[in-house]
């Protein structure tokens, strides 16, 4: 019974919903494809990250295939709160997904924003925002399959050139037990152009539910900026962690004892080289000439990085 009461408690501080609850603005590891893994996440969790997400896995794959789930989700239990994404566009096989899922993690978020072309011509990512009642669907499915009423389902979108068409879908999505709605600030067609901060302030104030800020938020001041620009009540980042994994810890640029960490982290959980590798490559950009990129991008072993950081920062 005592067991019972302390796994009860751990679950509680785990609950997503109670830090979007907290006050403070809750800090977010985004699904990067490839890079958000358990390592990675083990990695920004030492640096204050509250949150972190999978890299966006396809449902219907998932369901079926026992490979897919075994290389596609991985977990353990620090990794905690986690919030699963899928890619789905059919009620049923996000549920089934969830359900395998719902043991090991948090909640699952619905990918409505991917903007890349296959996702869209396979009917997944960005084109959901054109639909609504799909949506709504989706949720409404998940919420009346999933037993635990503390599983967290949200949605991840884009925004629209008419913005009253994403006021729209949000207030819909939220009417049907929506936990939160996480807005990359860019239209689909959008890449390197400016985030529109000002659509999700307009979004944030037609909610009753929380809503995450998302786009070029690069160090903890930006952080507190677009907080106050939009009133978001939080932030999630995608490349400005992969740069400075240690950025929501304050560090302006990734500090040694954050490379030394991943070295550490990757080696333990057996990352295959050429992730281990990118992950330093994003992680030394800032602090590495020129010259040294050019020596250090083309190693080719995991010995030889290791013998080249030890050599040139004594990590």
């Amino acid at each position: 019974m005592i067991g019972d009461i302390v796994e009860t408690k751990q679950c509680r501080l785990k609950d997503p919903m109670d830090l979007f609850n907290s006050g403070q603005v809750v800090k977010i590891c985004a699904p990067m494809v490839r890079y958000s893994k358990l390592a990675f996440r083990t990695l920004v969790r030492k640096y204050n990250c509250d949150l972190c997400y999978t890299p966006m896995i396809v449902a219907a794959d998932f369901v079926r295939s026992a490979k897919a789930r075994d290389s596609e989700f991985t977990t353990n239990k620090g990794d905690r709160p986690l919030i699963v994404q899928f890619a789905a566009k059919e009620a049923q096989v996000l549920c089934d997904a969830a359900r395998i899922v719902c043991p090991f993690a948090d909640g699952i978020d619905l990918n409505c924003g991917c903007p890349q072309r296959w996702a869209i011509s396979e009917g997944y990512g960005a084109c959901l925002i054109n639909k609504p009642e799909l949506v709504q669907d989706m949720v409404r499915h998940v919420r009346n399959q999933i037993d635990n009423p503390r599983f967290s389902v949200s949605i991840k979108i884009r925004i629209h050139e008419d913005l009253k068409r994403t006021v729209d879908l949000c207030q819909k999505a939220e009417a049907t037990g929506v936990s939160w709605i996480t807005v990359h600030g860019r239209s689909v067609e959008e890449r390197h152009q400016p985030v529109h901060y000002d659509a999700i302030k307009i979004i944030k104030q037609s909610m009753s539910i929380p809503v995450v800020a998302n786009g070029d938020i690069k160090t903890l001041k930006d952080v507190e900026n677009v907080h106050h620009l939009t009133g978001a009540d939080g932030v999630m980042v995608a490349r400005g962690l992969l740069a400075n994994p240690a950025m929501f810890a304050g560090y302006e640029e990734t500090p040694l004892k954050c490379i030394q960490d991943w070295v550490d982290i990757a080696l333990e959980h057996g990352t295959p080289f050429t992730c281990f590798h990118h992950h330093l490559m994003y992680m030394m950009e800032r602090i590495t000439s020129k010259q040294e990129k050019k020596v250090f991008n083309v190693l080719s072993s995991t010995s030889a990085v290791l013998d080249y950081l030890n050599d040139h920062y004594g990590v």
